[in-house]
């Protein structure tokens, strides 16, 4: 927490600093105002902020191949990059759009206020109206906007913060395992190895990422699944939701929707919010049910 607490406030506002991320354009406001410019004068400000508020449901089947047969049709809600204090009407949006959805567990992955400094409050009335709406029980990890500061009272509302920690899911007597890790992007406080202590090796391992660039830890680590988001998908996108930045280090084909990489399958979230500006441009936000089940070996079915 120390560590964390001392980086957010080195941190803070800052467009050009050392290091890694040199250029942090979401600290630059004057561009906030020249992309609202741009959209109007190309006639895309209204439309993109309808878009922004035309939440859409995602469906993800996974196929593991170690997945416990009690595990068979176990579906998780993936939320992200909610940045809730953007719009005043998102909140309710959201509530709408996930209403009624069928699922075993929602996982939430970081974003939760639009700046990355700054009061809380605003985003934290956004979760307090959005946690009845969701089932429980509720994993949250953070992001890059997000300061430690909001994990108590978070979890006062609600919601289990996993931080480099896993937790323990189990259906009829078997089990898989749900693991957090801290912000890999901006602040740089993944710890892999604290993370994953412990889970048995064969264990079926699910890890929540903020951003897709832990891709290849991820990979290595020997983890089965990678849900993430970070990237918007671009959000302001060209036809054919090209993305034009997707602010993060790591191939394009990760920036959104399912990938895979050696053998850990991933999806990155293009998120239900908006970050910057509150429109979308070729890029419809969403909501994510991933379901999961047994991958079925086919050669040794022929055998």
């Amino acid at each position: 927490m120390r560590q964390r607490l001392g980086l957010e406030r080195d941190y803070e506002a800052h467009v050009f600093r050392r290091g890694t991320h040199f250029f942090h354009l979401e600290n630059w406001y004057s561009i906030h105002g020249l992309i609202r410019g741009a959209l109007r004068l190309a006639g895309l400000y209204g439309r993109g902020r309808r878009n922004a508020l035309a939440i859409e449901l995602r469906r993800n089947e996974v196929a593991l191949p170690d997945l416990p047969p009690e595990f068979e049709g176990f579906t998780l809600l993936q939320l992200s990059d909610l940045h809730l204090d953007i719009n005043t009407a998102f909140t309710a949006a959201l509530i709408e759009r996930v209403q009624g959805l069928n699922y075993d567990l929602c996982v939430i992955t970081g974003d939760y206020r639009a700046r990355t400094f700054g009061p809380i409050a605003a985003a934290l009335e956004g979760l307090r109206r959005l946690r009845p709406h969701l089932k429980s029980p509720v994993y949250a990890i953070l992001g890059n906007h997000d300061t430690i500061r909001l994990v108590p009272p978070m979890e006062e509302l609600g919601y289990a913060l996993l931080l480099n920690e896993w937790v323990r899911i189990e259906r009829g007597g078997a089990a898989i395992y749900l693991v957090g890790i801290d912000d890999a992007h901006f602040y740089r406080m993944e710890n892999f190895h604290r993370a994953a202590h412990d889970i048995p090796a064969r264990a079926v391992s699910i890890l929540l990422s903020h951003t897709p660039e832990a891709y290849r830890h991820a990979a290595h680590a020997g983890f089965d699944l990678m849900l993430c988001g970070h990237t918007h998908g671009g959000q302001i996108c060209l036809p054919g939701g090209i993305p034009v930045l997707t602010d993060a280090d790591s191939p394009r084909a990760l920036a959104r929707g399912p990938w895979r990489y050696h053998d850990l399958l991933g999806y990155t979230s293009v998120g239900a919010g908006t970050c910057i500006v509150d429109v979308r441009v070729n890029c419809p936000p969403e909501v994510t049910l991933h379901r999961l089940r047994k991958k079925v070996d086919v050669r040794a079915e022929n055998a």
